[in-house]
C-alpha cells in the first residue's frame, strides 16, 4: 500500500515550549551538536491506489484545511514515502 506523508512545523514566529524543553534536555544528556529544536508533526496517509498527481493535490489540500493550523503552522512537505530497499 502506498503512503503520502505530510511534514507541518510551526512558523517560525511561534513559540515551540516542546522544543524549548527538548532543546534543554539535550546538552544535559551529551548531545552538544545540537544548536536548537522545533517540534512538528509527522501524517501518514495510506493510499489503496498508485500515487498521483491528483492524489498528491488532494493530500496538500487535506494538509492545508485539516491536518494543519494555517495561523500557527507551515505545511512543510507532502511528498510519497519510497519503499525500503529490499
Amino acid at each position: 500500500m502506498a503512503r503520502v506523508i505530510v511534514d507541518v512545523m510551526p512558523k517560525p514566529e511561534i513559540l515551540d515550549p516542546q522544543g524549548k524543553a527538548v532543546a534543554s534536555a539535550l546538552p544535559r544528556l551529551g548531545f552538544t551538536q545540537f544548536a536548537g529544536v522545533r517540534q512538528g508533526k509527522r501524517f501518514e496517509l495510506e493510499v489503496t491506489g498508485p500515487v498521483d498527481e491528483a492524489v498528491l493535490a488532494a493530500a496538500r489540500e487535506a494538509a492545508t484545511t485539516l491536518l494543519s493550523n494555517p495561523v500557527i503552522e507551515d505545511v512543510v512537505a507532502v511528498r510519497v514515502e519510497e519503499e525500503p530497499a529490499k
